[in-house]
């Protein structure tokens, strides 16, 4: 069941301790179509323990979840699609996804359950989301349409870093020129990325939402910061909706500005923001820091994700708030643990324009199914 070239197969005992991928899939080479065997005794669970369970207990970025024991067993790979997709895996600063060009058929090639195996990187391929290349809904609107799921399965409304990879997904496989702009649907409405000459891709994010019951969020505006309690400490938060809710803290209830965002337990206070009553649609969280008026270092809990080394829309709705607190300008670059992106929030049309990388990793197919 396992195939990998040269490069994949010297190295796959170090990816799979580093969370990288699994590999049970056959992995393309563009150095060589030579193939050999590898195994990883850590890709299995003994039956007699899965008898006697009937949960058991993984991470996602740091937030334990507990998941039935015949999902386990399924993971363990037990069960196998009987047709095989063919994926590309890229990555935006460290935030990756699987992508596949679907754009042949309205059928989705996968599921939302099927991607959430995917995702898993102990017993799948390993990324923090899967992005399908559909067909266009309307062709003389959109070029194509864009269709993720989070790790966890879950479909959310945009994502900042997964719309630059499928800008440059698509550019890669139609052989485009560099500077060709595309417009894209997806469910925060259409969204233009360009793929510039030096690899980066510009992203007109459009108009934030700063209606809180559009973002949506029950607090009372969005043109200020309010108090949030979590886990006993009180907060102040900007609601600021990229097409998907985010909610953005710059400092504490008692005006201390955050510090140092890397001293933050996030894993421990991330899922109660993510899940806090103040978003009935859960909501993806960023904390932040101030360098300057012209840089920030910020780190995300996202919806669906957990914690990642970074997010496209976070990042801009993290300049927006900045603005409206007037702790940054309207231009300015957010660091984040991936590296860093260029947001300007331009006052002449009041559009967001991301900036950032998008770079391909591996290819192959996989059977791993649901």
């Amino acid at each position: 069941r396992t195939q990998s070239t040269d490069m994949a197969a010297n190295n796959a005992s170090a990816a799979h301790s580093r969370g990288w991928y699994s590999h049970h899939h056959s992995v393309k080479s563009a150095r060589t179509t030579t193939t050999r065997t590898t195994t990883c005794s850590s890709c299995s669970l003994s039956s007699s323990s899965s008898a006697t369970q009937t949960t058991g207990v993984r991470r996602r970025r740091g937030e334990i979840i507990i998941v039935p024991n015949a999902i386990i067993q399924r993971k363990a790979g037990s069960n196998y699609s009987e047709t095989s997709v063919q994926f590309w895996k890229y990555q935006g600063l460290g935030n990756d996804f699987i992508l596949v060009d679907n754009r042949e058929s309205d059928v989705p090639k996968i599921s939302p359950e099927r991607a959430a195996l995917l995702c898993d990187r102990n017993f799948g391929i390993g990324a923090d989301g899967v992005i399908l290349a559909m067909p266009s809904p309307d062709p003389a609107k959109f070029d194509y349409k864009m269709t993720i799921y989070n790790s966890d399965g879950s479909e959310p409304e945009m994502c900042g870093n997964g719309i630059r990879c499928l800008a440059r997904f698509v550019a890669d496989l139609d052989k485009d020129q560099r500077g060709k702009k595309y417009n894209v649907s997806t469910l925060a409405g259409l969204i233009v990325p360009e793929v510039r000459e030096d690899g980066q891709v510009a992203v007109d994010m459009g108009t934030p939402i700063l209606n809180a019951s559009n973002v949506p969020s029950t607090l009372k505006d969005c043109e200020r910061s309010h108090e949030m309690t979590v886990d006993g400490e009180k907060w102040l938060a900007n609601a600021v909706g990229m097409g998907n809710p985010h909610c953005v803290v710059y400092k504490k209830a008692n005006g201390e500005m955050i510090s140092d965002v890397y001293g933050l337990d996030l894993p421990k206070i991330g899922p109660i923001f993510e899940k806090h009553e103040t978003f009935p649609a859960k909501t993806n969280t960023e904390f932040v820091q101030v360098v300057d008026r012209g840089r920030v270092k910020m780190r995300v809990w996202e919806r669906g994700a957990g914690c990642t080394l970074a997010c496209g829309t976070g990042a801009c709705a993290t300049v927006v708030a900045g603005v409206i607190e007037g702790h940054v300008d309207r231009k300015c670059v957010v660091e984040l643990p991936g590296g860093p992106l260029e947001i300007e929030w331009r006052e002449i049309d009041d559009k967001i324009i991301m900036t950032g990388p998008a770079e391909p990793t591996f290819e192959g197919t996989t059977a791993l199914g649901v």
